[in-house]
Order: C-alpha cells, then sequence, then structure tokens
C-alpha cells in the first residue's frame, strides 16, 4: 500500500514537472511574439522613425529568444525522459 502512494507521488510530481516545462516554452513564446510583433510596428510606422534601429534590433532578437525555449523544452523534455527511464529499471531492479 505504501508502494502505490509513492508510484502515485513520483508520477504526480512529474507530471508537474512536464507542465511547468511547457509553461515555460509558452513564456518564452509569448516573448518572441511580443518583442517580434514591437519590432514590426516600430519598422513599419513611421512615428517611430528615430527607433528605427530599435525595431530592427527587436526583429533581429526575437528569433534567438524562441530557439532558446525550444532549446530549453527539448532538453528538459529529454532529462526528464532519461530520468524516468533510469528510475523505472532501478524501481523495476529492487523489486525482483
Amino acid at each position: 500500500m505504501e508502494d502505490q502512494k509513492i508510484i502515485t507521488r513520483d508520477y504526480l510530481a512529474i507530471e508537474r514537472t512536464r507542465l511547468a516545462n511547457e509553461r515555460t516554452f509558452l513564456a518564452y513564446f509569448r516573448t518572441f511574439a511580443g518583442i517580434l510583433s514591437a519590432g514590426i510596428a516600430i519598422v513599419k510606422l513611421d512615428l517611430f522613425f528615430e527607433m528605427k534601429e530599435l525595431g530592427f534590433a527587436f526583429v533581429i532578437i526575437s528569433p534567438f529568444i524562441l530557439a532558446v525555449g525550444t532549446y530549453r523544452l527539448i532538453y528538459v523534455r529529454n532529462k526528464m525522459r532519461q530520468f524516468h527511464k533510469n528510475a523505472s529499471s532501478t524501481s523495476t531492479e529492487k523489486v525482483t
């Protein structure tokens, strides 16, 4: 009975970590979209002519933000799979 509680608790912890990883990626994506749209708006509007360089910088920087977010998503997902695979193999060895 105690083993089942530990397994359930561990499963829920893994799910929380997975969901947190997805939320982090969505935050990176939201930042990417905001900076990209701000950069395009600054470049396209003649009202912000003095800030055109800043607009170009935003447009250039935004794909890097998305790349970092995507890299983190994949890296953490792979680490979680690796940890889960190692944990499940050691738990089956203890049971037998």
